[in-house]
């Protein structure tokens, strides 16, 4: 397993708070015989298994966000939904991937952080006015998830060898 701190083994991080798709990665992960750690701001239930780390960081703002980008690599997949998070991940050279199994890459990040931005100004703008927000986390995303995770882990381990 990966030492929490200096992780020189592909490894999966997710941004736990909010994820809809931690026991799909424990399961790909497992069958390629990768690392997970979850990190959150609050203890939550993991499975007890050698390959899986919990991490709970303080309930500072950002504080995840934090940890998983000054850990990210070359040798990391991070799932997170948070734009500005994968930004800075990507930055350090990981994959990063939704949980609706969206790839956050070099070529298309730019774009997503303006219009994260775009929308901001909006409902600032909209006070109190539905302007609507994401859909609702689908069976098609977790399946879109999997393929996506399953093709990221196939391309890190080929890196790797």
């Amino acid at each position: 397993m990966t030492d929490i701190d200096s992780i020189t083994n592909p490894t999966i991080l997710i941004d736990a708070d909010a994820c809809p798709v931690k026991d799909e990665t424990y399961k790909v992960a497992e069958r390629y015989g990768f690392g997970v750690i979850t990190v959150s701001n609050s203890f939550m239930r993991v499975p007890r298994e050698d390959f899986i780390r919990q991490v709970v960081v303080s309930d500072k703002f950002d504080a995840a966000d934090d940890w998983i980008a000054e850990r990210a690599s070359a040798l990391t997949i991070v799932i997170t939904a948070d734009i500005l998070l994968a930004e800075r991940c990507i930055k350090a050279g990981a994959s990063v991937l939704a949980p609706n199994g969206k790839p956050f890459t070099e070529n298309s990040i730019g774009s997503q952080v303006a219009t994260r931005a775009i929308m901001a100004d909006l409902r600032a703008g909209a006070v109190g006015q539905n302007i609507g927000g994401p859909p609702p986390f689908s069976k098609a995303d977790r399946s879109r998830f999997l393929q996506a995770l399953d093709l990221a882990v196939t391309k890190l381990k080929r890196n790797k060898a």
